[in-house]
């Protein structure tokens, strides 16, 4: 229905030029020139977003037509909307425009001859007034053009970030469960028939049940807060007990001042040393692991060791340790990854209680 509402556009603006000439003209009309020239004037409303300036030319012909035969004739009104739409759909030219709306001005004063002359500030007005309008209406449009590309890459950006934490998140709590499944279940197959196989089955129930709960937890959280229901540093304990085994031993230990970590530092802890102590599992053949965390009025420093062979924990560096140093950069903290001068392979995370740097 484009073409409709082109067509009434025409119309519309050639008939307001006969009204207000009809009503303002102090002496009879001819009735068909008026329309006619009216017509005329308004056509190049046609392919004014194609040809502006073209059609600003025609019109400003036209009009001078008009003025000549009618003398007292509104329609110049629609040949300035045109000067304005071609400043409009060709922003780059304004000075051109204003050059050709200031000869047709001219132009007109001197078809006038002198009858009805306006005054020098509404002559520099007419020439000025339209193209301002355009170079005015264009800026605002590109404004508006350029905050909704913003408001498109802002949402765009939202979403990576949600898919990142999901990503995040599901790999640090499935991922976690799911490792510690496979080594209870190693333990079980090695102590078949005695009590230590019961605790390892027992112990692969509990796990399963955590990573069912975690999962429905983190699903809910997508319409919630995303901190809500996550696990802390207060959970760190069970967290060693789930992953020591036979052949492995974890220990923690805690020194510092005591309080309440903010939400977001104490649920990135905790991440962290899920994800250093996994892949110890997965990765290292150490045999002790040891768990220390010190807290003080600045943050919280993480420290985990293992006695493990440094080449085999090197090839851990994957999707894991890059979780856990966005985790911690998110945060404005540090992480460090790396073999330990007394052996072994080391993590080390700082945490800052407020975003200050250690």
């Amino acid at each position: 229905m484009h073409w409709l509402r082109e067509v009434l556009l025409v119309a519309g603006a050639a008939t307001a030029a006969v009204l207000l000439t009809a009503l303002e003209a102090p002496v009879p009309i001819d009735v068909p020139l008026l329309v006619g020239f009216s017509a005329g004037v308004s056509l190049p409303l046609l392919v004014r977003r194609v040809l502006p300036l073209t059609a600003a030319v025609t019109s400003a012909v036209i009009a001078l037509a008009g003025m000549a035969q009618l003398h007292r004739w509104e329609g110049m009104l629609v040949t300035m909307a045109l000067f304005c739409a071609a400043v409009y759909h060709r922003p780059r030219r304004p000075g051109l425009v204003l050059s050709v709306s200031s000869c047709w001005v001219l132009g007109t004063l001197a078809v006038m001859g002198g009858e009805g002359v306006p005054e020098p500030t509404s002559i520099v007005i007419m020439s000025i007034a339209p193209v301002a309008t355009g170079y005015a209406l264009r800026l605002h449009q590109d404004r508006a053009d350029q905050t909704l590309r913003l408001q498109r890459a802002e949402a765009e950006r939202v979403l990576a970030e949600e898919r990142t934490w999901l990503a995040r998140n599901v790999h640090d709590s499935v991922g976690h469960h799911l490792t510690a499944i496979r080594l209870q279940a190693a333990a079980a197959r090695r102590t078949r028939g005695d009590t230590s196989a019961t605790r390892a089955l027992e112990t692969i129930s509990d796990l399963s049940l955590s990573a069912l709960t975690e999962v429905r937890d983190l699903l809910r959280t997508l319409s919630e807060h995303p901190a809500a229901l996550q696990p802390g540093t207060a959970d760190l304990e069970r967290l060693a007990g789930q992953l020591t085994s036979a052949d492995r031993t974890i220990t923690m230990s805690r020194s510092g001042t005591e309080g309440v970590l903010p939400p977001a530092v104490d649920h990135t802890a905790y991440r962290v040393v899920q994800e250093a102590l996994t892949n110890v599992v997965r990765h290292s053949t150490a045999t002790k692991v040891t768990v220390h965390l010190r807290q003080n009025d600045r943050g919280l420093r993480i420290e985990v060791l293992d006695n493990g062979a440094p080449a085999q924990a090197a090839q851990a560096e994957g999707q894991g340790i890059r979780g856990m140093r966005e985790r911690v950069r998110l945060l404005d903290g540090t992480l460090s990854a790396g073999p330990a001068e007394t052996g072994g392979w080391r993590v080390r995370a700082d945490l800052p209680r407020e975003g200050n740097a250690w």
